[in-house]
């Protein structure tokens, strides 16, 4: 097996697992652990994944975000009611930003039958799925495309933000700390800053597991946000500080929805 081909294998691996060690990579694909150690260097600094005591992992930590892929299939059926909650705020006529993240991005299939709809996106996904769907205008935001966020971000991505004015603007964040959002990639918390300054109304969409978490970089306060949507699921603990400082909680469920502020 060649070398790159290897190391997609090993991608492939953690895509289904969230981490592997060292011994059985090594056995899986027949090579010394000094290669597969290799491969894992390598794997690192393209920021695919994080090395750890004997192995690696593309679980999130405050340092890494994981790859889009492996984002995709955690806490799907909580993303989707959050989605379809989120598409009930749009209305026809209105034009919407929707970010890079897995759960914002689930809102695409939600929002086929609101038109006509102008959606705006860094997010490939989103730009695939909705692309010549009739009375949906989508505008993709230019950049460099990012693999691993599966969207576009830079220079160009944050131009084109600086000069929109949209009615909504649908973000999510990997970590929030009490009433802060936090995010691991410079360029991705640039983007997300700037989404929210160009919207009238904003909202955050984070699955329940994200709260209690912090990393590198800070985002922006919860308070920015016109409300917060996450799962039924989030524990009392993580709801308390959002509550007391009077941000708008909104928690989405198989039954009902409930809210406080």
């Amino acid at each position: 097996m060649k070398p790159e081909d290897r190391r997609q294998a090993i991608m492939d691996v953690l895509m289904e697992a969230g981490t592997a060690s060292v011994e059985d990579l090594s056995l899986r694909f027949g090579v010394s652990k000094m290669t597969v150690h290799r491969d894992l260097d390598d794997l690192e600094q393209a920021g695919l994944l994080r090395k750890v005591h004997g192995g690696a992992s593309i679980q999130s930590s405050p340092q890494f975000e994981s790859d889009f892929r492996y984002r995709e299939k955690i806490a799907t059926a909580e993303k989707r009611l959050i989605a379809e909650h989120a598409a009930s705020l749009i209305e026809p006529g209105q034009s919407i930003l929707i970010d890079d993240s897995s759960t914002t991005g689930a809102i695409a299939e939600c929002i086929r039958d609101i038109r006509p709809l102008t959606v705006i996106t860094n997010n490939l996904g989103v730009i695939t799925s909705l692309s010549g769907t009739a009375g949906i205008n989508v505008i993709a935001l230019g950049g460099q495309y990012s693999k691993k966020f599966n969207g576009f971000f830079g220079i160009v991505t944050d131009e084109a933000l600086r000069s929109l004015r949209v009615d909504i603007a649908f973000l999510s964040s990997s970590a929030i700390e009490g009433t802060t959002a936090f995010h691991q990639d410079q360029e991705v918390v640039q983007a997300k800053r700037l989404m929210v300054k160009a919207a009238k109304r904003k909202y955050l969409l984070v699955d329940h597991d994200k709260f209690g978490r912090s990393a590198l970089h800070f985002l922006t306060g919860l308070d920015a946000f016109d409300a917060v949507l996450t799962g039924a699921e989030v524990a009392a603990e993580h709801a308390a500080p959002l509550e007391e400082a009077g941000i708008r909680l909104v928690r989405v469920g198989n039954s009902k929805t409930s809210e406080k502020a």
